[in-house]
């Protein structure tokens, strides 16, 4: 009489938790039986895995075949079940992230914080509760962190890198933790190199305390990881984190030049100059340093974050935000007076931070670099994808026309001085009356210099002297009533447009955008659907169409519409901006690789477009915006050879 077969338990056929483990499942059949045969087995395991894991199982010695297929364990695998018996028994008490951190969704984040505060960890420890990543998440995320080797897998466990811990810490000032938890963090990692970092003072006569607060600061932000590949000395690259260090915008006029340092410290100075301008310019690192040159005083180095940088930081938004506040106030009011250029708040900014923040000799270099750190400022804001209470949401609009201020001003710098500017125009128009390119012009100056009013009162005048003109004239007090908040007025001015030029269709593009305008999306939607149910050939109509829709984050969609676009009008002067838009779709959707051929594409096509020099300009700053965050995004995912 045949023995009877024992079988394993449930929780070891069917886990609650993770994959079934055959390994396992093997080795407990044959511990619990005296021989089992192949039919035996495979009532458990399916016959192709089956013949993988015998296989193994023998060649490591755990396992040993007997005739007739039949099977037992040796002594070497009794040892190993009974190992992973008790691993499986023993459940790792493993640390999971705080709420705050798990609030977002952030997965990379999640991964990061668990192999930081683990030993180590498991695929199925994010699989299981309470992270419960599911697996295409889990696998694109891991995937990113180890190709940018801030994790690393051996034997189906991940562990964090010393690159890693740099990111963590960079992480955490992503959260709203308490500054004890960030410090205590950061100590951690400061124990890891103090030995290096006190040996390095010591053998270059590092004296003085700032420079050694700043080197350290640096050495967290900057880990030496990701240079390692093509910079073979780690020393030759704290000699580059020193070189910062010392030039700071605080030990003005103690700069030291490139030339001299890498003589006293003896590297190369190409060297130098090279992950210099990798650091700095390329931005290799996620930390962002901006140069001030201070002309024969030499350059000077701020990073974003510092003491410093966040001083100067609440000093230019306090005055830009005043700047535009008062700016409006005034704006109703024709007996006040108050000056409405950016270079006034400029002027405040630096009687602010000259001589209390930044010392007097340093800031001429301060003026020439404030328009670029209010771009920055401007472009930092804009990009934020979420902007949480009233508060904020103003704080967006002000940094917005700040940015829009700033492209205008450097496009049209012809227009220095109001007054001037509008003597020298208004005198042209007595001169040449019937020259409608010169009301234009006036409208251009008088638009640069925010006088909507005075606007307002001469659109009437060029309606009187160019009544064929009307309907454009119209549609240029909408925009200008929209610039000034009031889009309701503008909506009824484009209706109005739409009942006395019925045959004008393109009218209804303008009333789709004043429907957007007003977040009234199904409206708009409607509105040009129709359009280009009637007329499906009209490129234009699906370009506009697609624009809708980036606006409301639907890019899968929108850039259907811009491949209608470009297949039914690929000549049309304004396709350049139609392939710009398709490529900030493609980055929108993650594909990196198309947006860039496609926003170069655009910007080819805008050396041969008719359109005007400024509409141009404008395109192309944003085309250039969107390719260096692609760049950083490549970068960021390792995409980069470092």
């Amino acid at each position: 009489m045949p023995t009877p077969i024992n079988f394993p338990p449930e929780e070891v056929i069917k886990p609650i938790f993770g994959k079934k483990d055959f390994e396992l499942i093997i080795l407990w059949m044959l511990n619990n039986n005296e021989v089992c045969s192949w039919s035996n087995l495979k009532q458990l395991v399916k016959p192709s895995t089956l013949s993988i894991y015998l296989k193994n199982l023998q060649e490591k010695a755990l396992i040993v075949k007997k005739e007739f297929n039949q099977y037992s364990i040796s002594s070497k695998g009794k040892d190993r079940f009974y190992d992973i018996s008790q691993a499986k028994k023993t459940k790792r008490k493993l640390n999971f992230p705080p709420d705050v951190i798990l609030w977002k969704r952030n997965y990379d984040h999640w991964i990061l914080w668990m192999v930081y505060n683990n030993s180590f960890c498991k695929w199925a420890d994010f699989l299981n509760q309470p992270l419960s990543i599911n697996n295409s998440s889990l696998s694109k995320n891991m995937n990113i962190l180890i190709e940018n080797d801030f994790v690393r897998k051996e034997n189906k466990e991940y562990r964090i890198t010393q690159l890693g811990k740099s990111e963590y810490s960079n992480m955490l000032r992503d959260y709203d933790l308490d500054r004890q938890s960030i410090l205590e963090e950061e100590g951690k990692r400061i124990q890891d190199i103090t030995k290096k970092t006190l040996k390095f003072f010591k053998k270059f006569r590092i004296t003085e305390e700032e420079t050694k607060f700043r080197f350290l600061n640096n050495l967290l932000r900057l880990p030496y990881e990701r240079v390692k590949s093509n910079l073979d000395s780690e020393e030759d690259f704290h000699k580059i984190l020193l070189f910062l260090s010392i030039n700071h915008p605080t030990q003005y006029p103690n700069s030291i030049s490139t030339e001299k340092f890498a003589l006293k410290y003896q590297m190369e100075l190409v060297t130098l100059e090279y992950y210099l301008h990798q650091i700095v310019e390329k931005q290799i690192y996620p930390t962002k340093f901006f140069k001030l040159n201070a002309d024969s005083a030499g350059n000077y180095y701020l990073q974003t974050n510092e003491k410093l940088e966040q001083i100067l930081n609440a000093i230019v938004e306090e005055h830009i935000t005043r700047f535009t506040y008062l700016n409006k106030l005034y704006e109703d009011e024709k007996d006040k007076t108050y000056s409405r250029s950016l270079e006034s708040a400029i002027n405040a900014i630096l009687k602010e931070a000259c001589g209390n923040l930044f010392k007097q000799g340093i800031c001429g270099a301060l003026r020439r670099f404030l328009p670029d750190y209010i771009d920055y400022l401007a472009y930092k804001v804009e990009k934020e994808k979420k902007l949480f209470d009233a508060y904020d949401k103003l704080k967006g609009l002000i940094w917005h026309e700040i940015l829009v201020y700033s492209s205008e001003k450097k496009i049209a710098q012809k227009y220095e001085n109001y007054e001037e500017s509008i003597q020298e125009i208004n005198e042209a128009i007595s001169s040449n009356p019937e020259d409608f390119d010169l009301y234009l012009s006036k409208q251009s100056v008088l638009i640069y210099f925010n006088k909507y009013d005075e606007i307002l009162s001469f659109l009437d005048e060029i309606i009187k002297r160019f009544p064929n003109e009307h309907k454009n004239v119209e549609i240029k007090r909408a925009y200008i009533l929209k610039e000034q908040r009031n889009i309701e007025t503008g909506l009824e001015i484009i209706n109005n447009l739409i009942v006395n030029y019925p045959d004008d269709k393109d009218l209804l593009v303008y009333k789709a955008y004043w429907l957007q305008y007003l977040a009234k999306k199904e409206e708009a939607i409607e509105t040009i659907q129709e359009l280009i149910e009637e007329n499906p050939n009209n490129g234009m109509y699906h370009d506009t169409y697609g624009e809708m829709l980036m606006s409301f984050q639907d890019y899968a969609t929108a850039k259907n519409e811009f491949l209608a676009s470009i297949d039914i009008s690929s000549e049309d002067w304004y396709i350049f901006q139609t392939y710009i838009k398709l490529g900030i779709c493609d980055k929108e959707l993650g594909n990196l690789e198309l947006a860039l051929d496609n926003l170069n594409r655009g910007k080819k096509l805008m050396e041969t477009s008719k359109s005007e020099e400024e509409t141009k300009q404008k395109w192309l700053q944003i085309a250039n915006l969107f390719l260096a965050e692609i760049e950083l995004l490549r970068q960021s995912k390792g995409s980069y050879s470092k």
